[in-house]
């Protein structure tokens, strides 16, 4: 569409933002109204409308109402999702991961499959190619099970209730420390690998490996969830993110990033699985989705932002490989900030 690169930045930017508000409000309703089934099917309808008409839109005026509106709708969806999940599978949400794991199969597979489409038939056919798949989930979403708790508390009282309690608070800061690190992750790697001579094949490659790596962990996340607990594999994955980012601080062969990309198991995986089953542990009696949906708003909208937009001040400042280590050394300083704060105010972690 030849837009300019402060346009494609708002384009990008503006989603991360709106999850943070959009995502607990629509989960807050599900909750409040216990209407999870109409509302999934209501922002999912909406989402594969939106971006049916995406490919027709031919300026930038009506493409970023577009998104803004793709973005209040799409927000929910996952949270939503694992609600259900994690609802159906009651006292063993430990086996959560290896449900999980069908997403990252699902991107893999998409991934290699889609590629060739979009090569051959255009880049149309994302958006089409999206509006399709997520259609698809209307057909389960009329057997799932949702949580049948009413909550007793308004919408706004329920987050109120989230939000005041020293617990809650601490878990959303800890999600938060761990989404700049990933966002690190995300956003920059191919940058890091350009400048040290990775070729194009070569970061494809590497983000095929993190793929990967995320199989085992999911499946065998249960095994991780017994031996050390939620917040134990929380620790455990924020630590790991810490280090990757350091280790690309120091990484002067593409080779070696690409080995480092095998420990992203252990970091967006593992804390994804450990944040969502935690948030359904300790959410209060009828706030499940809403719960998910305030750790959905930390995770990829309120931290995402914060991690990439962090990422580039330090990028210009400190080059990619000072930037890696100086948000590797901010993970690590939150991390340790958290726990003592947590040892201090007395409170025990959750099992």
């Amino acid at each position: 569409m030849g837009l300019s690169g402060s346009q494609v930045g708002l384009l990008l930017g503006i989603s991360p933002l709106l999850t943070l508000f959009a995502s607990p409000f629509w989960t807050g309703l599900a909750d409040a109204r216990q209407r999870h089934r109409v509302v999934l099917t209501i922002t999912l309808v909406a989402a594969v409308a939106i971006m049916s008409m995406v490919p027709a839109i031919t300026n930038f005026g009506l493409l970023l109402v577009a998104i803004i509106l793709f973005s209040f709708f799409s927000a929910p969806i996952m949270s939503l999702v694992d609600s259900a999940t994690l609802s159906s599978l009651g006292n063993q949400r430990e086996m959560y991961g290896r449900i999980r794991l069908w997403g990252t199969i699902g991107w893999g597979l998409s991934a290699a499959m889609l590629g060739m489409i979009f090569q051959r038939y255009g880049l149309r056919w994302m958006f089409w190619s999206y509006a399709i798949f997520m259609a698809l989930i209307l057909i389960p979403n009329t057997r799932v099970k949702y949580p049948s708790v009413a909550s007793e508390t308004p919408f706004w009282s329920g987050v109120r209730s989230l939000l005041v309690n020293r617990r809650w608070v601490l878990f959303l800061v800890m999600i938060f420390v761990a989404a700049i690190g990933m966002a690190a992750h995300t956003n920059y790697m191919s940058i890091l690998m350009d400048e040290i001579g990775g070729s194009k094949t070569l970061i494809g490659i590497a983000f095929m490996i993190s793929t990967v790596f995320e199989l085992p962990v999911m499946f065998f996340s249960y095994i991780l969830l017994r031996k050390l607990n939620t917040k134990g594999v929380l620790i455990l994955a924020i630590v790991i993110t810490g280090l990757r980012c350091v280790l690309y601080a120091f990484a002067r062969s593409p080779w070696v990033v690409m080995a480092i990309q095998g420990l992203h198991g252990f970091t967006f995986p593992a804390l994804w699985i450990a944040a969502a089953t935690y948030a359904s542990e300790n959410a209060p009696e009828g706030l499940s989705a809403t719960a998910q949906g305030l750790l959905g708003s930390v995770l990829l909208g309120f931290g995402a932002s914060t991690g990439g937009l962090l990422g580039g001040v330090l990028l210009e400042r400190l080059g990619v490989q000072g930037m890696f280590g100086a948000i590797g050394a901010l993970v690590f300083i939150g991390l340790i900030g958290i726990l003592t704060i947590e040892r201090l105010v007395e409170i025990r972690p959750a099992t």
